[in-house]
């Protein structure tokens, strides 16, 4: 099991019962990645399903949606496939606004 923080900014704090920082733990059978994280975000952490759309697209992410891992993009990280480490800081901010 794995504890990293988790940062919901730009806005997607509301899906989340407005709360924008959450300690997550994540359980995998093998080395936990970010697209377990986001797994666990989906089915245990959005309590709406119509906002699930709000958050992925596709099966990932939705563009949109600048998601950072220790303050670097996580393309440069390997995106989904990262393996995540106790004290990981993972960040989705929605650069998405409504007018």
């Amino acid at each position: 099991m794995v504890t990293v923080k988790v940062e919901f900014l730009g806005g997607l704090d509301v899906i989340f019962d407005k709360q924008r920082i959450h300690m997550v733990n994540v359980d995998s059978s093998e080395t936990p990645t970010v697209k377990d994280l986001i797994d666990y975000i989906v089915k245990n952490m959005i309590r709406n399903p119509n906002d699930v759309d709000v958050f992925i697209e596709n099966g990932t992410i939705r563009p949109g949606i600048l998601t950072l891992i220790n303050d670097t993009d996580w393309e440069l990280e390997g995106g989904e496939e990262y393996e995540l480490e106790d004290g990981d800081v993972i960040s989705f901010t929605s650069t998405l606004h409504g007018g």
